[in-house]
């Protein structure tokens, strides 16, 4: 860890999620100078952002680069395969990505403050949350909801975790309070958006929210859906979407084990359906996601997707979860 923490890093490159946030958070402790930089799974992948990564760089929350200084995850579709000798890759079954690199530096700089925040991220990321939990106003609940809202604003919440605050701080930041209550005051609207398109198929929920300009997560599915689904399918993204946290995602689906009915994992390994058609999809075993692959040919290519694609792909995606058994 002595090695790690005397790196010279100049980027650290991290999802954009509660996870992806606090993992930058303990790392600009330790390299108050590297630049942070939000990418997604599908576009590391896919080669989108080779250009900015090297031997300086920290990747963290996200695949695994070949090229990167270090990657840090505990995805279950990026555990290394056999034979890979890790010489540039940290990955350990963890709740969330942030525990491990808190374990990596807590001998380095001072973490205590952060237990807290470290507390939630792993019950957040792990699915081990109640639905009362998922319901009340516990700020770090909010905290994680509102960010995506823009990089400026994932960036602000790191920064505050990094120097110090508490979530309740953090929660009564002007900035991050005015963002947590406009999710809130939107909530009701949501909610009603995903009742109306709301489809339950031999206990999968299916909500189609692509091309909405809105999104949702498993947690608010299925504490609306209750014990009538034992996992849930919610698609989102726009036509014509791509990659960056500022502009519209590519047409995408989310794969959710209901957690609030089975605490301790799902029925079915969901990766299965993340990583059916899209050869970067993938994620947790109960928490997982993927692309809309148009034609089903495992290839995007330059192909637009079009409306006959998403429904093709669902169709596809509930045969593999009836034939789960």
């Amino acid at each position: 860890m002595t090695e790690l923490s005397k790196m010279e890093v100049d980027k650290i490159l991290t999802d954009g999620d509660l996870d992806g946030v606090m993992c930058g958070a303990i790392l600009l402790r330790v390299f108050p100078k590297a630049e942070v930089i939000f990418g997604h799974p599908g576009e590391l992948k896919s080669g989108l952002l080779d250009d900015i990564v090297d031997y300086k760089t920290i990747i963290c929350d996200l695949p695994h680069h070949p090229n990167c200084g270090v990657s840090i995850d505990h995805h279950h579709s990026n555990r290394p395969p056999p034979g890979d000798d890790g010489s540039n890759r940290i990955w350990a079954h963890s709740p969330s990505a942030a525990r491990i690199v808190a374990n990596l530096f807590e001998d380095s700089i001072e973490i205590g403050d952060l237990e807290e925040a470290l507390y939630w991220t792993d019950k957040l990321d792990s699915g081990d949350l109640t639905k009362e939990e998922f319901l009340s106003q516990e700020p770090m609940i909010w905290i994680g909801r509102s960010l995506g809202h823009s990089v400026e604003f994932s960036l602000k919440v790191m920064r505050l975790f990094s120097d110090g605050l508490s979530p309740g701080e953090v929660s009564a930041n002007v900035a991050v309070s005015e963002v947590i209550q406009k999710l809130k005051r939107e909530d009701e609207d949501v909610i009603e958006i995903v009742s109306e398109r709301l489809e339950i198929v031999d206990r999968l929920a299916i909500v189609r929210m692509h091309g909405l300009g809105v999104r949702t997560n498993g947690y608010a599915v299925t504490s609306l859906v209750g014990e009538a689904c034992d996992a849930c399918m919610i698609t989102h993204g726009s036509y014509g979407g791509g990659f960056g946290m500022d502009g519209d995602y590519p047409l995408s689906a989310s794969f959710y084990t209901n957690s609030f009915l089975h605490p301790d994992g799902g029925i079915f390994d969901l990766t299965a359906l993340a990583k059916r058609f899209d050869p970067d999809g993938g994620g947790h075993r109960d928490a997982c996601g993927c692309r809309i692959i148009p034609r089903l040919d495992g290839s995007l290519g330059n192909d637009a997707v079009l409306e006959d694609d998403v429904e093709m792909n669902i169709r596809e995606w509930i045969k593999i979860w009836q034939n789960r058994e």
